[in-house]
């Protein structure tokens, strides 16, 4: 069936009307019915109102005796049209109808509340008509496509609408009308409600045809890993991405017939001027108070008794969290200084912060001022859109403390003729293909994003209901960057015992939004020195940050840290289970046992590892490491002898008198053990 072999005859019909619906013209229908023509079809125009659908459909029956084709009207007109199609449908046992809907009446668009309503409705029309025509033959479905037209060509960027040009949709309707597609009741955007993860059939130079998307139908609808995007902009922002990775696979390009000359004036960007510009400098001075807040910003509590060495400023240990080191370098972002660049003549709203790099050359200090030195490192051509790469160095007096890499992306300013790639982006990294080595979940509070924008980033994005409204979203949304906090002190606990001298750097791709009150869950895998991560929101498993990893400074090589990770011990997964039965059952818990008890497990004669199980105070904890409390009662035994205990194989009071289980404290205690490790632990 070749892409010349498909003999369809239609009618069209377009009033040619301007945006707002005014005025009148044949000259839009008839460039179309041309076009077909020209390519060997069969096609008559029409001009009048879709409300006139017997008039429609007497023109196509008039030239062509039967109904092939019905599309792109609004709910009244749809309804009136395919009324007056439908009997002869029926008649000759053979139909094809596709409804246009759009995204605003799938996700909703704030003031929009009339259009998003008959657009839903044509998707409610057509799965009726798909269940009532299914007996003669007659398949309905409806497509959503963001597409570049005459309506959106006034709001979007000319380099999106050239990307999204209705040529793109049209091989998908060809295929739904054919007699050969059993497709019925599907809507597409061109995807579905659970949006699949599709197939790519637009390659660079190359025309899109019908048979590519019949070739891969299967693909098309296969809804594995199926993403579920919950807002118009989220919907949008995913097509985004995917031509840009198209385009960087070289498979489309966002503008092909633009010159890079022509592109770069009308974009607004020119990377000759622009990169290697310094921002001007820019200076932050805090104290304790700061640190304190960012923790509090980023999750830490006083519930843990671990973080208050980042909560308390008269602790002993008081430090600050080493991902605070964002926080003098935001300034160039925040305060206006890209806007100062020579070759960045670019639209702020629609700046995306795509990801982040932070590396720390010592830890950082509580108080003081720091300077930091900003400088443009490069800027990318990603067609849909483009990446400007912010280098910023930032210094105590003349020590580099620390040094970021802000990755933003520009939506709609590609195009100008730049390089897609850079040896100067830190890469991301994908994770290790198998199961994560730990898995952390915090659960954020309904004032997370209030609280964090303290530390200095006040977008009202992530305050303003009204605001985050316009943004398309329903409800003030959580910063990246604390998302970001929360999973790197998720590695820092489990990795490097909170010790923030450990850590070295951290890189991340922001995914997704996260509303307060959602669930952080962050996947960890290590590997070496190198923590990869992946964090989701646990209520809907939606990844938010990707291609993520932590780096560590290597720990002493007798340190409890390292002898854990080498050995492999295996009550490790016992101590994992009681962990989340605390985090469960904890309340009751404490009212059984009320004790706290210190484990000191070991390997090949020495300490390997110690925990914590505090089971008088609040409702339970687990800690990893040292305890800065007191124990009731601490058990020193190997590992191999734990788990002998735990399943049942080794007496408890045989091990002791063996000298294979040590006790101190009050062993009475060790009585209450039975209850955590027999009716809790479970391998």
């Amino acid at each position: 069936m070749a892409a010349d072999s498909w003999p369809f005859m239609t009618r069209v019909n377009d009033l040619g009307g301007d945006i707002k619906g005014g005025g009148k013209s044949s000259a839009a229908a008839d460039k179309v019915v041309e076009e077909i023509r020209a390519k060997g079809g069969k096609a008559v125009a029409n001009y009048d109102s879709v409300e006139d659908g017997e008039k429609l459909i007497q023109t196509a029956l008039d030239a062509f005796g039967k109904i092939d084709l019905i599309h792109r009207v609004h709910l009244r007109g749809a309804f009136m049209v395919t009324r007056a199609a439908w009997n002869h449908m029926k008649n000759q046992k053979f139909g094809r109808i596709i409804m246009t809907a759009s995204t605003a009446g799938i996700y909703g668009n704030f003031g929009q509340a009339n259009y998003s309503a008959a657009k839903l409705g044509l998707y409610g029309l057509a799965n009726t008509l798909a269940i009532e025509g299914r007996k003669y033959n007659i398949h309905c479905n409806t497509i959503a496509p963001t597409a570049g037209s005459r309506l959106t060509q006034s709001v979007m960027p000319p380099d999106l609408v050239e990307s999204m040009k209705p040529e793109y949709v049209a091989p998908l309707v060809l295929w739904l009308c054919h007699e050969q597609c059993k497709e019925n009741g599907g809507l597409f955007e061109v995807l579905r409600w659970e949006r699949s993860q599709g197939h790519i059939v637009r390659h660079k130079n190359q025309r899109m045809t019908p048979e590519a998307v019949r070739d891969h139908w299967d693909n098309i609808c296969d809804f594995t890993d199926a993403a579920k995007p919950v807002s118009i902009q989220e919907g949008l922002q995913m097509v985004v991405e995917v031509l840009s990775k198209v385009d960087s696979e070289g498979g489309v390009s966002g503008n092909p017939t633009a010159s890079a000359a022509s592109a770069s004036v009308s974009s607004g960007i020119n990377p000759r001027e622009a990169v290697g510009q310094k921002l001007p400098p820019t200076s932050f001075s805090f104290s304790h108070t700061q640190c304190i807040i960012y923790a509090l910003g980023v999750g830490m509590s006083t519930k843990d008794p671990d973080h208050l060495r980042f909560l308390y400023e008269g602790h002993e240990d008081f430090s600050c969290l080493p991902t605070f080191g964002v926080i003098p370098s935001q300034a160039a972002m925040m305060d206006g200084g890209l806007a100062s660049v020579p070759g960045l003549n670019i639209d702020f709203t629609r700046v995306l912060h795509g990801e982040q790099y932070l590396e720390l050359y010592k830890p950082l200090p509580t108080s003081g001022t720091l300077t930091s030195q900003a400088t443009v490192a490069d800027v990318l051509d990603k067609g849909s859109g483009a990446v400007i790469l912010l280098d910023v160095n930032t210094y105590s007096g003349d020590e580099l403390v620390c040094y970021n890499q802000w990755s933003v992306f520009v939506v709609g300013a590609g195009g100008f003729g730049g390089k897609r790639t850079s040896d100067r982006a830190k890469a991301l990294v994908p994770p290790p293909n198998r199961a994560p080595d730990a898995v952390v979940t915090d659960s954020t509070t309904r004032d997370q994003a209030a609280l964090y924008r303290l530390s200095g980033d006040w977008n009202p994005l992530h305050i303003d209901p009204s605001f985050a409204a316009m943004g398309g979203f329903k409800a003030p949304i959580l910063h990246g960057l604390c998302s970001f906090g929360f999973a790197a002190r998720h590695v820092l606990k489990q990795y490097a015992n909170n010790d923030p001298s450990r850590f070295k750097a951290i890189k991340v791709r922001f995914v997704k939004p996260v509303l307060p009150g959602q669930s952080l869950q962050t996947e960890m895998w290590k590997e070496g020195n190198r923590i990869h991560i992946q964090c989701k929101v646990k209520e809907t498993d939606a990844v938010v940050l990707s291609g993520a990893y932590v780096d560590l400074h290597g720990a002493a090589e007798a340190s409890p840290e390292n002898l854990t990770q080498g050995g492999g011990l295996q009550s490790e997964l016992v101590f994992a289970e009681i962990g989340r039965r605390i985090k469960d059952l904890g309340s009751e818990l404490v009212k059984k046992v009320n004790a706290v008890f210190g484990w000191e497990i070991t390997k090949n004669g020495k300490t390997a590892a110690q925990w914590t199980i505090d089971l008088k105070s609040g409702t339970g904890s687990l800690h990893k490491g040292p305890y800065s409390g007191k124990a009731d009662v601490t058990f020193t035994v190997s590992d191999e002898d734990f788990m002998e205990v735990v399943q049942g194989k080794l007496n408890p009071q045989k091990a002791f008198f063996a000298g294979k289980l040590k006790v101190r404290g009050n062993i009475m205690m060790s009585q209450k053990l039975e209850v955590i490790l027999k009716d809790y632990a479970k391998l």
